[in-house]
């Protein structure tokens, strides 16, 4: 990508980021396009469509907010998984206005979260070698986990009191237990955007 492309995508990522921030999922392109000092033909040229843009912001937020907190490793190996799964529950439930419009483009699903599957495969390993996780457990099952808890979220718990305690109810079926967890089944999980 030329630097000038590159330039202006971050501009678009950047002013979209800050449109669903401040006026919510409905942000249309031409907002997003003044807000980033550029023409609608350029933001057309980066993207063909308002779910591209959705997609890519969240990338972003992904690959800048949450994969860095996996990078980071104490000897602590369940503090550490813990530790990502809040961080990504906590992040994305700062951006509600991004997450809603994902929700709504269908962008937001398991496969999102799961681009950050080296990352949790890395993280998920480790907790199992130390014995503090199900030995069954799937990279698949910790995306679930971080899409289940977004789905507590609603205007009526600002504080997100139930965030907070339906992660907690979830992290508590990762440790280990006498009894094992049924297989899952060939295809993948259903996305957020089913589970509302």
């Amino acid at each position: 990508m030329r630097a000038d492309a590159a330039r202006n995508h971050q501009r678009i990522i950047d002013a979209a980021l800050s449109a669903f921030q401040d006026a919510g999922p409905g942000v249309t392109l031409d907002e997003i396009a003044d807000r980033a000092e550029l023409s609608v033909a350029t933001l057309y040229r980066r993207f063909r469509n308002r779910d591209q843009v959705v997609s890519a912001v969240l990338d972003h937020v992904l690959s800048t907010e949450i994969e860095p907190v996996a990078a980071a490793h104490t000897d602590d190996a369940w503090h550490d998984l813990a530790g990502l799964l809040g961080t990504a529950v906590d992040s994305l439930a700062q951006h509600r206005g991004l997450l809603s419009a994902a929700r709504e483009s269908r962008t937001f699903d398991v496969e999102s979260v799961h681009r950050c599957a080296n990352s949790l495969h890395q993280m998920l390993q480790r907790a199992i070698a130390a014995g503090v996780v199900r030995p069954e457990l799937e990279v698949r099952d910790l995306a679930a986990v971080i899409v289940m808890t977004l789905s507590t979220i609603h205007p009526e718990d600002p504080e997100g009191a139930d965030r907070e305690r339906y992660l907690a109810l979830l992290l508590d079926g990762l440790r280990p237990s006498a009894h094992h967890l049924p297989p899952p089944s060939a295809h993948d999980v259903p996305g957020a955007a089913e589970q509302r």
